[in-house]
């Protein structure tokens, strides 16, 4: 059964390549929100299994969509993949064991890594 995955990126084109990247498995069916400010809503329509988030955004960066999606009890549980151009290793430390975040992956990525981690999503709320 697929697992659906909704993708928050406010760069179009990282948001389509990243569809186009996990779509190519028969595992997942992805949605896509460019508008940080829309993402909540989006993530109580889409139910999704797994959310990808870049941390770099206008209007709203992502770790304050990252508390929104967390506080509520419904999505509390959903494992979410920071996406995000700051490889550094304070800023993963901080992603990663401060908010707890389940997965961290640097731009640019690799195909194989960016399928790889996603799938990765999904072992550790086993």
């Amino acid at each position: 059964m697929e697992k659906k995955i909704l993708v928050i990126e406010d760069d179009k084109d990282i948001a389509d390549l990243v569809k186009l990247v996990l779509e190519t498995t028969e595992d997942f069916k992805v949605e896509t929100v460019l508008d940080p400010l829309m993402a909540y809503d989006k993530v109580k329509e889409y139910q999704p299994d797994a959310i990808l988030l870049d941390l770099s955004m206008p209007k709203m960066d992502g770790w304050a969509v990252f508390k929104l999606i967390r506080s509520d009890n419904a999505f509390a549980n959903t494992p979410i993949a920071i996406l995000t151009a700051k490889s550094q290793q304070f800023d993963q430390m901080v992603g990663l064991h401060i908010m707890n975040a389940d997965a961290y992956i640097t731009k640019p990525f690799g195909k194989q890594e960016l399928i790889d981690k996603t799938y990765e999503l999904f072992k550790t709320k086993e």
